[in-house]
């Protein structure tokens, strides 16, 4: 793996770990989040920048071993470009439901190397 695709999986790994962070040792709860709105918009930023880095990652290496690669890429996407119609559950799922995932696999690769 190159350099400049360790790189952009590092900055992966640290977006979701600094989402995590935001929610210190309280349990994710979807309330606490919703009715925060700093906490929504350093998440949408954290999950543009884990896009764009997939993005850069998928320009290198389009076989890379991350499920739905591109599905990230367009979260992105959709983040920018359609703000006035995202819904706090439609991130509160990327959150609960994918960045695990994302973590596990991203982990693995960079343990790999």
């Amino acid at each position: 793996m190159d350099d400049l695709i360790k790189k952009h999986l590092q900055d992966i790994l640290t977006a979701i770990e600094e989402i995590e962070s935001f929610f210190g040792d309280k349990p994710k709860l979807f309330d606490d989040f919703y009715s925060n709105l700093c906490l929504r918009r350093a998440i949408e930023r954290n999950i543009e920048i884990i896009g764009e880095a997939m993005n850069r990652i998928l320009k290198t290496d389009r076989n890379i071993a991350i499920t739905n690669s591109r599905k990230i890429v367009d979260a992105r996407n959709y983040i920018i470009h359609g703000y006035d119609s995202l819904s706090a559950d439609i991130l509160w799922s990327m959150v609960i439901n994918h960045l695990p995932k994302l973590k596990n696999e991203v982990t693995a690769l960079l343990d790999n190397e």
